[in-house]
């Protein structure tokens, strides 16, 4: 009998093996993929949404922009064509949150970094006072690449509009004009179609973790 079992001894140890793999395809096979929603104007707070998009139920994108980025070049929405990328709205001389927000993207960044499909936009909320040579100072002390992360400035009406009508960063509380002010700590993840699939506290680290989690997940959907 011992000779019996020392005899398939090899077959049987061989035997499990291919089972246990066995098992853990099926299981991958049977295990729903992770997958991130993609964000429509009936899926977030109505006070972030303005009043004419209440009733749009789906296809919302990011709209066609035209901004100037830190070097005085033009950046458009086909910059970020067919890549994923992380939003905020910020502004150079912010005392409060907008320093947490650039450390935590500064983060993104260096997580992302070989990553050429990952790419990062900020848009200043105070675009007099952020001109070209103010955002690369701040750029250049903050440790931005250029090639990963644009520092945008341009018409202050347009980049509200986005922040409202596209991004749904913000409450709807102002119109642009010379005194309005918006302020929002909300990171948004972008997909390469230019639609929402997530939102995060910018101020948080636990939130950035799930934001650099999320964008695994979103590549794996390509």
């Amino acid at each position: 009998m011992r000779k019996f079992f020392a005899k398939y001894k090899f077959f049987g140890i061989v035997l499990s093996l291919l089972s246990i793999v066995i098992i853990y395809l099926i299981y991958n096979a049977l295990k729903p993929k992770e997958r991130l929603p993609i964000y429509q104007p009936s899926m977030i707070n109505p006070e972030l949404v303005d009043s004419s998009l209440h009733y749009k139920k789906k296809y919302h994108t990011i709209a066609d922009f035209e901004l100037i980025n830190q070097n005085g070049d033009t950046i458009t929405q086909k910059d970020y064509e067919g890549k994923i990328y992380v939003a905020d709205f910020f502004f150079t001389t912010c005392p409060s949150i907008c320093p947490i927000m650039t450390k935590n993207m500064g983060a993104i960044q260096r997580n992302t970094l070989d990553d050429d499909d990952i790419l990062l936009l900020s848009h200043s909320v105070t675009p007099k006072i952020d001109s070209v040579p103010q955002l690369k100072k701040y750029a250049l002390e903050k440790g931005v690449i250029d090639t990963k992360w644009n520092l945008v400035t341009g018409d202050k009406k347009k980049i509200y509009e986005l922040a409202r009508k596209s991004y749904f960063a913000v409450l709807n509380d102002g119109d642009g004009g010379e005194y309005d002010m918006i302020h929002t700590e909300n990171f948004i993840l972008i997909d390469k179609e230019g639609r929402i699939r997530g939102t995060y506290d910018g101020t948080s680290s636990e939130e950035v973790a799930k934001l650099l989690g999320d964008i695994e997940i979103l590549k794996k959907s390509y």
